[in-house]
């Protein structure tokens, strides 16, 4: 059995790891490791590979940034001619990034079949570029494999026969689970580096262009932000993006009372948001990984594909409303927030249930 795994984004990285590994025990499944280089960037994607315990990628297309067609379209020609060369018996996609999305089209006019984990997320805005790539790889994907069950409802009312769909869990807590104890090493440094306690700081991430691309909001999220820095110190690990976007606006960062950090790798980033007060983000993943350690999530969006951390975890979407994300704030420093749980089959056991799927299939 010839498996081809194609990442190309910080969130797949973890994804694919516990799926790596529970193949690794077949003797006869040859993988191959395929990145897009669709983040090019080394603190988001290289060193990933090194903390995660993945193989260097066998083959890196180096599609770099650019836009959504661009990038599509950069992955589908140079991925149409590796699928051409040594066509696999399955091709493993993973979350909604474009690379999801072109390498889904590619292999379904070649006729190779596809699995794509982490399908049937929904947030039901078609505004969102993600939810585009999400839409359009569960319609191709031979073998879809969802994270909780609300993605199962989605994909049966959209048409996909239920024979497809494997609900299997959260594949990105396996990972979770299995780096914890080093990411608790990692504390150690980082507290002293930033000067920091546990529970005793606000973490933030935002990386959208709901956020960061309207200058206006960003402002307004900035103000917010380093007023609420008066009652409690702000560490900022700063996206690229981000980055640039405030360049551009002529930001000061030096009279700035917040704390902008580069971006981290996972174990270091995992370590801040298991001893973070609260998170503010506007991740996807952020928000899965902040209900399972048991970590409010204040997210800064209108809506999610991943309603089971609101309905079930600690996430609470808080929209563009800059003033109620500073009173959620004032409340959970205040010790008033609502107590999240564990949602079903995020356990740990993803990849094996990942490797049984495609085994019946």
């Amino acid at each position: 059995m010839k498996i081809v795994h194609v990442v190309g984004a910080r969130p797949n990285f973890m994804k694919i790891a516990p799926v790596w590994k529970a193949i690794s025990t077949l003797t006869d499944w040859i993988q191959t490791l395929v990145h897009t280089g669709q983040h090019y960037d080394d603190n988001m994607s290289t060193i990933f590979f090194n903390e995660l315990g993945l193989p260097k990628p066998h083959v890196n297309l180096e599609v770099g940034g650019g836009t959504h067609a661009y990038q599509t379209g950069q992955v589908m020609i140079l991925f149409e001619a590796l699928m051409l060369k040594d066509r696999p018996d399955w091709v493993l996609v993973y979350g909604d990034v474009n690379s999801t999305a072109a390498a889904s089209m590619v292999c379904a006019k070649l006729g190779i079949k596809v699995a794509h984990v982490e399908a049937g997320l929904r947030s039901f805005d078609r505004e969102m570029p993600e939810e585009i790539n999400r839409l359009v790889t569960d319609q191709l994907a031979d073998l879809l494999l969802t994270p909780s069950l609300d993605g199962n409802y989605n994909l049966i009312r959209e048409g996909i026969h239920p024979d497809k769909i494997h609900f299997v869990g959260n594949v990105m807590i396996d990972t979770l689970i299995q780096l914890k104890p080093l990411s608790d090493q990692q504390w150690v440094t980082l507290s002293k580096d930033l000067n920091i306690e546990k529970k005793c700081f606000i973490l933030v991430t935002l990386h959208r262009p709901s956020n960061v691309d309207d200058a206006a909001q960003l402002t307004l999220l900035l103000a917010s932000l380093e007023e609420l820095s008066s009652n409690i110190k702000i560490i900022f690990p700063l996206h690229p993006r981000t980055r640039n976007r405030l360049v551009s606006q002529g930001y000061d960062f030096k009279r700035s009372s917040l704390h902008f950090i580069e971006p981290l790798g996972y174990l270091a980033f995992l370590a801040l948001q298991a001893h973070a007060k609260v998170v503010v983000t506007d991740s996807g993943g952020v928000q899965e990984e902040t209900t399972y350690l048991g970590v409010p999530c204040l997210t800064m969006r209108e809506n999610t594909e991943r309603p089971v951390t609101v309905t079930v975890g600690t996430n609470k979407l808080i929209g563009r409303d800059v003033h109620l994300m500073l009173q959620e704030c004032q409340l959970v420093l205040n010790g008033t927030y609502k107590k999240g749980q564990i949602p079903l089959y995020w356990d740990g056991k993803v990849g094996a249930r990942i490797v049984q799927a495609l085994q019946l299939s």
